[in-house]
């Protein structure tokens, strides 16, 4: 039965679970020390298809490089938290919400659930009937120029790119001006290094919608929120 010897599949979950962005199957032999062949293969067959971890091919990269993340939310949940805390004492859990640890997690998860919903976001960006691929971007710094790391992108027919910032807060979220300068230097470094010569739109994702301000006012072309991810079909 599936899972019956499940040591390879904990050991590559638990590999998976070190790196919020993904490991491509090279990292996850180098992590697990798994050898490189059918058995590995069938491993992160049977992970995908029971829900635990999926595959995403970043933007303008071959087959080889493909990324897998774990997405299973539980299993996320219990490896940074409950894991680490089981002989804690009363109180762990409301001190362990006010850490960094807590709200990088919590913005990973938020990602995930996005990249879940990609049907609803293509909906409420108006372009459900635009064919398009869904894909993430990472470049590492060259030359003297900073790295690219991108969430989501939804490269679409109409030649029109959606670059998506996904950010997860408890209130409406608050474009500062730094923060500004810091997307439309992403924007412009994405089309430095993917060469594109389409449209790039930047498309601004968090759980409850942007606090308008000068510095989000002509920048964000779309924002979406929690809602727009939970619609009737």
């Amino acid at each position: 039965m599936l899972f019956d010897n499940s040591e390879n599949h904990v050991a590559v979950v638990r590999a998976l679970s070190s790196k919020w962005s993904g490991l491509t199957r090279s990292e996850i032999i180098q992590i697990t020390g798994l050898t490189n062949g059918g058995g590995l293969s069938k491993t992160i067959e049977e992970l995908q298809y029971s829900g635990f971890i999926e595959e995403y091919l970043p933007f303008g990269r071959l087959k080889r490089d493909v990324l897998y993340r774990l997405t299973d939310e539980y299993s996320l949940f219990y490896l940074k938290f409950i894991e680490p805390m089981r002989k804690e004492g009363a109180g762990t859990w409301l001190t362990f919400q006010q850490k960094s640890t807590f709200r990088a997690w919590s913005g990973y998860a938020y990602e995930s659930i996005c990249l879940k919903h990609l049907p609803e976001i293509k909906k409420a960006l108006g372009i459900s009937g635009v064919f398009s691929t869904a894909s993430s971007f990472y470049q590492k710094g060259l030359a003297g120029m900073d790295g690219c790391l991108i969430d989501l992108l939804i490269d679409r027919d109409d030649r029109i790119i959606n670059l998506c910032e996904i950010k997860w807060a408890t209130t409406e979220f608050i474009i500062t001006k730094a923060y500004a300068t810091e997307l439309r230097k992403k924007v412009a470094l994405f089309k430095h290094y993917s060469h594109t010569k389409k449209q790039v739109f930047l498309t601004f994702i968090s759980t409850y919608g942007l606090l308008p301000n000068e510095h989000s006012l002509g920048l964000v072309d779309k924002e979406l929120k929690l809602d727009n991810l939970f619609v009737e079909s």
